[in-house]
């Protein structure tokens, strides 16, 4: 009988020897079982698995966290198995395990990479103590639409910050060393462009030019990778024709060869499998050996790998060296992350998170993503002491489940606070008056009005809660129609009918138009799925305990057929200028045919966004002056100084997040009209005064241009400094050779 102690006898010194001693004991068969990965969900996972294993044809299960399951498996894999090789535990930790963190999305509007990674911290702690030490995480896919519903897993549009904050949340997951308790290995995913799928449709077709492809969704992936990142997932989509997971380009020549990374690349659910569905394979010998030499490591569930691959080596189709490198990939990731010695996780239990302290964060994390959009005459913050009586109404108003939001397989929604339950909590049962009005988001049945008008019309002030429910965005669900669903905008119409202040907040998984809604309520806050502390937080915001200090990380449409909508757009020959445009209805009936405005622009929807990027409002105000570079001219190699003055002019405490953009005007190729370099919060007290300085070098002012050599171009930069992507305060300055 084997032991995980026995998987190396001789005690080598590092992880690469250890896992060099047992690829070289190993059978074909064994090494091709390492790169293996199964569902282990389902009916008597150990009946149905426990042969398998036993026979060394598995390296990695997925979506099993029951103890006792999971104690067994490996129990099998160390103790019955020839050669002892614990499996790999893996699961989609993605804003939270047991507790639940805002989403992605919601996290990145925080601005804050160290809020991301003690997120990301306290989720690996929760996991890992449960027996899962890999999870595919963090999604760094640049997402330009809201309809696709994997936008709430992203990080938004910006590659600068879904660089930093991917980094971030990678570093969080792994610690300070993977064998380290409470620990997962993280897995950048999907490589590469899969949020550019047409339509913004899950699964569908990209077409991303090579410019776009390594200037735009590239960076992400390679600042999650210098941060250290154990492993990749490849993407279901498909980049000029070739399946990401069947992309020699993709993988080798960029991922292995130009990035020289050497960790772990695993495709997506039977996305090997899919390469047939493609058109790019035609059976299943064919896609293993595809996806085997792009530079696929392990296979997710389409069972290629373990069918294919050694009569393809005995045939000699695909060699034993690329086999062995492979496995070695995965003996090493396990060596790394100490299943060998600890196979079944005692050191993580034992280090498992305290309960208070991460629903603490998740209170704080909650907060952070909280994004005031409108406050017309100063309707927030409420002085929740001096109102008799709140309205609480609105389906989205009392869902411990539905705040949670998308990938929450584990979330504990015992542990939710709902906003109904918090406001209940601040101000008494007796001072909040509740009637959801609709069962759910969906809901197109009005019955439930009457209620929530009475509630309104007893009330001082109406807090109405709308959105979407969780599974309206995640994997697979996507929406052409991004307004508010069911009758929610009907029920907005009835409360403000009554003539009370209406505070809306919005939970969802997207970014929704919001013209309509913005038009029936006086203040508004996107609060999108905040997880377990919802309420908590929201009160927190409301109160005026904690002012809102959350900034998009996406902008957000005025209407559907806007989109794609990104701040960091090209200018094109025709650019689009405010004094130019002509709406649909300002134009004469029987015109003459002509280009009105001669520049980019929708008639009905002009051509800027309903938020910007980087945009949200604060219970105080910040002043934006004396924007200064320090020199006006820089050589290669050398740095300079941008110096802005930020004073908070309100009567409050406030965070201002202080932007700065650069624009490479006249380049080899046409660049963005602005790109997020660098951002720092603030805190200031009111009338305080600060002066932010950033640092600008030559690697700040560098893209990939004509041929692929990532470099500066010498010439003239323009610079600007402010609260969002419409900042104002410019300066420029020149690189010179």
């Amino acid at each position: 009988m084997a032991h995980a102690a026995h998987a190396a006898d001789t005690q080598p010194d590092t992880p690469q020897s250890r896992a060099d001693a047992l690829l070289a004991r190993m059978s074909l068969e064994e090494k091709v079982g390492q790169l293996h990965t199964i569902d282990a969900s389902g009916p008597d996972p150990v009946g149905r698995l426990g042969g398998e294993i036993k026979a060394g044809r598995i390296g990695a299960v997925i979506n099993q966290v029951d103890p006792d399951t999971l104690y067994e498996l490996q129990r099998i894999a160390v103790e019955e198995s020839r050669l002892g090789v614990p499996l790999l535990v893996s699961r989609d930790v993605i804003h939270g395990f047991n507790t639940i963190f805002p989403l992605p999305i919601g996290q990145a509007c925080s601005w804050s990479p160290e809020l991301v990674r003690d997120c990301a911290r306290a989720a690996a702690g929760e996991a890992a103590a449960s027996g899962v030490r890999w999870t595919f995480a963090p999604m760094v896919d640049i997402a330009r639409d809201a309809r696709w519903g994997r936008i709430a897993e992203s990080l938004g549009e910006d590659p600068y910050l879904a660089s930093v904050l991917g980094a971030a949340m990678v570093v969080g997951f792994q610690g300070d060393g993977l064998s380290r308790p409470g620990t997962l290995a993280a897995c950048v995913k999907h490589f590469a462009g899969y949020g550019a799928c047409e339509g913004g449709r899950d699964y569908d077709a990209t077409n991303i030019p090579d410019n776009e492809l390594r200037n735009t969704y590239l960076p992400p992936f390679r600042a999650a990778l210098k941060a250290g990142a154990a492993s990749v997932m490849t993407s279901f989509s498909d980049i000029d024709g070739v399946p990401a997971t069947g992309n020699p380009y993709l993988l080798g020549e960029i991922l292995r060869g130009e990035w020289s990374f050497d960790g772990v690349v695993v495709s997506d659910w039977d996305a090997i499998g899919q390469l047939i569905t493609h058109g790019l394979s035609a059976d299943m010998a064919a896609a293993a050996r595809a996806a085997a030499e792009a530079g696929v490591d392990m296979d997710m569930m389409s069972s290629a790998f373990i069918d294919q691959l050694p009569r393809l080596v005995h045939e000699g189709v695909v060699t034993v060296d690329r086999i062995d490198a492979m496995a070695r990939r995965v003996l090493l990731l396990k060596a790394t992350l100490g299943l060998l010695d600890d196979p079944y996780g005692a050191a993580h239990r034992s280090a498992a998170p305290a309960r208070q302290a991460t629903l603490d964060l998740a209170r704080r994390a909650a907060r952070e993503s909280m994004v005031l959009l409108k406050n017309d005459a100063g309707a927030l913050p409420l002085d929740l002491a001096g109102i008799g009586r709140l309205a609480v109404i609105g389906p989205m108003a009392d869902q411990p489940y539905e705040q949670l939001g998308t990938w929450v397989f584990d979330g504990d929604q015992t542990r939710s606070v709902t906003p109904l339950g918090a406001l209940r909590g601040a101000l008494g049962e007796h001072r909040v008056a509740f009637a959801p009005g609709l069962e759910t988001t969906r809901s197109r049945d009005r019955s439930g009005f009457a209620a929530a008008q009475a509630a309104a019309r007893s009330s001082d002030v109406v807090l109405v809660c709308l959105g979407e429910e969780a599974i309206l965005s995640g994997e697979a669900h996507c929406r052409a129609d991004i307004t508010l669903p069911g009758a929610q905008l009907a029920l907005l119409d009835a409360l403000k009918a009554e003539g009370k202040p209406v505070i809306a907040v919005i939970m969802a998984g997207r970014p929704l138009t919001l013209a309509a809604v913005l038009e029936r309520v006086d203040a508004l806050i996107y609060a999108w799925h905040p997880g377990n502390m919802a309420g908590p937080a929201l009160v927190d915001i409301v109160s005026g305990a904690a002012n809102p200090s959350g900034r998009l990380p996406v902008s957000f449409p005025r209407s559907v057929g806007q989109i794609p909508i990104h701040y960091n757009r090209k200018n094109t020959g025709r650019p689009p200028q405010a004094e130019r445009i002509l709406y649909i209805d300002e134009i004469q009936v029987g015109a003459p045919q002509t280009s009105f405005g001669m520049s980019a622009f929708h008639l009905d929807d002009g051509y800027t966004p309903q938020f910007p990027f980087g945009f949200g409002l604060s219970y105080t105000r910040f002043i934006y002056a004396d924007l200064v570079v320090s020199a006006g001219e820089i050589a290669r190699g050398e740095t300079l100084d941008v110096m802005v003055t930020v004073t908070n002019s309100g009567e409050r405490f406030g965070t201002e997040t202080v932007q700065l953009y650069l624009r490479d005007p006249t380049a080899s190729l046409t660049r963005p009209v602005r790109e997020l370099k660098g951002f720092q919060k603030v805190a200031l007290n009111a009338g305080e005064r600060r002066t932010v300085r950033f640092t600008l070098g030559e690697g700040d002012l560098a893209f990939s241009g004509r041929e692929r050599r990532f470099r500066a171009e010498a010439g003239r930069f323009d610079v600007w400094v402010g609260g969002d992507s419409t900042a104002d305060l410019h300066a420029s300055f020149t690189l010179r050779d």
